[in-house]
């Protein structure tokens, strides 16, 4: 008996099927020079990976070793040691032909078995040996042909937002790859018709950088193809090398979740993937003999909005400091838009992972930690100087504005730093991390397809410590992400799970509880006081909108960075302008997303 089992190095199984590799019967006895010796020999040289061994026990050593190691290489088979073919040797019969029976195991549920035969022949003085024949390792198998094994995919499925739009697919594009013997001078022109960038110096610079290696100038989209195909591949130096890529539909569309996006669209691939054993011809034709597809991968469905995306980097594009959105729903924690400028861009994904001062935007918290310490409530009368002493801490209000005594929710419209650094000295260390994260600030939450960070909220110790973080300042920080979610736990009365896929909603580190509904209702109605008679009133005309304008000095207080957070019915959202001075560019930027 002859047992083959071929076990890859990429999916190591250990397994051992047994078979019988029959001699046919010729009544006659064995010694170790008889078929039997040379059949098995044959076979633990396979199952040890041995190509050579393999080769040198058949009557062609040289073709033998040519097909046994092409098929070995095309089948994965590793003779090193680590991972070989197992063969199991159970019994022969008296004459020189055998059936041999081979079981491959590429992985779990990826096995492929079959049946080949072959003749041993006595070559007096060498002795016996396998009578070459290509088809004793795989039917069909000829001198001019191989196997391969491979992974399959089905159809690409696409990414789509929230009303079936696409937003990624997988699609052609071309690499425009030169030699050391193109001409920059003559390709330059040519590719600056879809990239502006290219030119004779760049393409120079970049053919002597590869040291006489190929190097790949530009990938480029079907569409930008098309119009330059026929004279770039008349170009000498010039290949042109067809891929696929997932990509944006709209090439101008640009977020930090897109590749995230991507990497779950590859895990869908990925478990979709099915197997195939192929017959590689001498002219190059393939055919399947072994294999099966896998499951198709179901299409994407995320939260996003396409055209709220494209509104958001529209308003966003004009801005030359860092600028970013981030919007959410707040009745399902669904993930709207995450939109940045190109200076964002430049830094990284800001809106999902920048931490900053939280400035004024932060009195949502601060507020909501004191209505619940019962230090005050919305009409309780509080004072509002142009600049106070607290704790040794000079606190001013923006261009040292005096309200005089007014009720807090006043207070909180004009954004009274005086008014809430006193509030904060008498509430406890804890009060202000713990009405945070009621509205998801601090909290950690893994999201398909997204990687966050929402803030950090330090207990305050001291009077001093609670007067820093009570106007967004000191150790405070928060995200753009995490400032969104804080506007959507206030419209909402607690906080949703964020979900930018269908179904899908994060999980988070732990559950803080939601503020009491009357404190987020008050909160409601100071913010939309906020916006028709306080700091945001350049937003009034804009119906149920409410708001919380902040600016946070940064660095050594002389920079400041811009915020606006609010909600209108069922979409909250933060803006974030980073060293703009104000908050202004953040709530222009605001009123012409919300008004679009």
């Amino acid at each position: 008996m002859i047992v083959v089992v071929p076990i890859l190095r990429r999916r190591p199984v250990p397994l051992l099927t047994t078979v019988v590799a029959a001699l046919a019967a010729a009544g006659c006895s064995f010694g170790p020079d008889q078929p039997e010796t040379v059949v098995g020999e044959f076979a633990a040289a396979l199952e040890a990976g041995d190509v050579q061994a393999a080769a040198e026990l058949t009557t062609d050593p040289a073709a033998a070793a040519t097909t046994i190691g092409d098929v070995f290489d095309g089948l994965g088979v590793d003779g090193s040691g680590t991972v070989r073919p197992d063969v199991n040797l159970a019994g022969t019969s008296d004459a020189g032909t055998f059936d041999l029976d081979v079981a491959w195991t590429f992985g779990e549920g990826q096995d492929w078995a079959y049946r080949t035969s072959g003749s041993a022949v006595d070559l007096d003085p060498q002795g016996w040996r396998i009578e070459w024949d290509p088809a004793l390792l795989a039917p069909d198998l000829t001198a001019d042909a191989t196997l391969s094994y491979t992974t399959t995919t089905g159809p690409a499925p696409s990414v789509l937002d929230r009303r079936g739009q696409p937003i990624l697919e997988q699609q052609v594009v071309t690499l425009v790859n030169l030699d050391a013997t193109a001409d920059p001078a003559a390709v330059a022109p040519l590719l600056a018709t879809a990239a502006p960038t290219v030119t004779p110096p760049s393409l120079a610079a970049d053919v002597a950088a590869a040291a006489g290696k190929p190097v790949t100038a530009v990938t480029l989209r079907e569409a930008d193809l098309a119009p330059i195909e026929a004279q770039l591949a008349a170009l000498p130096g010039v290949s042109l090398v067809r891929q696929t890529r997932l990509l944006t539909v709209d090439r101008a569309l640009a977020s930090p979740v897109l590749s995230g996006l991507g990497e779950l669209w590859q895990e869908g691939q990925d478990a979709s993937a099915g197997w195939a054993v192929r017959l590689v011809s001498g002219d190059g034709t393939t055919r399947r003999v072994a294999g099966a597809d896998g499951p198709p991968a179901p299409d994407l469905q995320t939260t996003f909005d396409l055209d709220l995306q494209t509104r958001a980097e529209a308003v966003l594009a004009p801005l030359q400091q860092p600028a970013v959105i981030v919007a959410i729903e707040p009745s399902t924690g669904a993930v709207r838009a995450v939109a940045q400028n190109a200076a964002a861009d430049a830094e990284g994904p800001l809106a999902l992972t920048g931490l900053y001062p939280p400035g004024s935007t932060f009195k949502t918290v601060t507020t909501s930690a004191a209505l619940q310490a019962g230090a005050a409530t919305p009409d309780m009368v509080v004072p509002c100087p142009g600049t106070a002493n607290i704790e040794g801490r000079v606190i001013p209000n923006d261009d040292s504005f005096d309200l005089g005594s007014v009720p807090l929710h006043t207070a909180f419209a004009f954004s009274c730093n005086t008014t809430m650094g006193r509030l904060a000295v008498g509430l406890p260390a804890t009060a202000l991390t713990d009405a945070a994260a009621q509205f998801g600030l601090g909290v950690d939450y893994v999201t398909p397809g997204l990687v966050t960070v929402t803030g950090s909220v330090p207990e305050a110790q001291t009077p001093a410590e609670r007067v820093e973080s009570a106007i967004g300042q000191g150790r405070v920080t928060a995200s753009p992400f995490g400032m969104a979610l804080v506007a959507a736990s206030i419209a909402h009365g607690s906080t949703p799970l964020p979900m930018l896929v269908e179904g899908r909603p994060a999980v988070a580190d732990r559950a803080p509880g939601a503020a009491p509904e009357e404190v987020t209702a008050a909160l409601r109605t100071m913010m939309r006081e906020t916006v028709t008679g306080g700091t945001a009133s350049v937003l009034r005309d804009i119906p149920e909108l409410v708001g919380k304008t902040g600016t946070a000095e940064y660095g050594d207080g002389t920079g400041a960075h811009g915020w606006f957070v609010g909600s209108q019915e069922d979409l909250a959202f933060a803006v974030f302008v980073a060293g703009a001075g104000s908050s202004a560019p953040a709530v222009d930027v605001a009123g012409r997303l919300v008004r679009g």
